[in-house]
């Protein structure tokens, strides 16, 4: 059983070595799953590029599981490479806190109504860009409501939608 646990860690830290840090970086630039993905230069498996972009807006509080208010304080967990005096290499965390991220948020009730009717909410993202479609059924949305920060891809997405029930 160790033996497992062990080869799942080895892995996970791999992918995250080799694609991490491209992978939060093209989600920083708005880049959705599959376009993540295609840009990678070290082969790794959607599902990963998914896990860990979800978990980048979590971290980063551009998703919210729980509903925000405004003294909700953002903390990421990044890594620096250091060495030590004798030139050897190693990693440090670090901890960076955002004690007033300032942003506004939106709604988002995805998981639940992909879960309900998948067919009708995909009938529903017609009106949207494949790029907005994509980012949002590319991404674990869970069943419960959750908060996404106000930018333009997701007024965009919510234009949409309220202008489909006017």
């Amino acid at each position: 059983m160790s033996n497992e646990y062990f080869k799942t860690a080895l892995h996970e830290f791999t992918l995250d070595f080799a694609s991490g840090g491209e992978i939060r970086a093209f989600a920083d630039k708005g880049y959705t799953v599959s376009q993540i993905k295609e840009k990678l230069t070290f082969p790794t498996p959607i599902e990963e590029v998914r896990r860990v972009a979800w978990k980048h807006y979590i971290d980063t509080g551009i998703i919210k599981l729980e509903e925000p208010d405004s003294d909700t304080k953002t903390e990421r967990v990044s890594y620096e490479k250091v060495q030590d005096s004798l030139g050897r290499t190693s990693f440090k965390q670090v901890t960076i806190k955002d004690d007033n991220p300032m942003r506004e948020y939106i709604v988002c009730d995805f998981g639940k109504l992909i879960y309900k009717d998948r067919a009708g909410f995909e009938k529903k993202l017609e009106a949207l860009s494949k790029e907005d479609r994509d980012y949002i059924l590319e991404l674990p949305w869970p069943l419960e409501r959750v908060w996404h920060a106000k930018n333009e891809r997701m007024e965009r997405i919510s234009k949409a939608f309220s202008e489909q029930y006017e």
